[in-house]
């Protein structure tokens, strides 16, 4: 029998860390109120103080590569095997 890992959304985590941060309850209390191990909320608590100034950060996001940004510079190394590959076959 497999059993499936729960998946929680993004603002529960948060909710849950954000409680964890206010420590008007203990962990094991949480645990209980949630149904969650005491050591996954620690991480989620953990994370939130970790990631809590991105949230603050001057208004600056944090621009993802677009896929030809990332894809260009394997083409050329792609490329630039190929043609190594030609030489040393010319050359044996």
């Amino acid at each position: 029998m497999t059993r499936k890992r729960r998946q929680f959304s993004d603002k529960f985590k948060a909710k849950v860390a954000v409680e964890a941060i206010k420590g008007m309850k203990t962990l094991a209390e949480l645990s209980t109120d949630y149904k969650i191990h005491p050591n996954q909320i620690s991480t989620w608590k953990k994370q939130l103080l970790t990631n809590a100034s991105e949230l603050f950060s001057s208004g600056k996001k944090r621009q993802s590569k677009s896929e030809d940004e990332i894809a260009a510079p394997l083409y050329e190394e792609i490329g630039r095997l190929k043609m190594d590959i030609k030489w040393l076959e010319k050359k044996l």
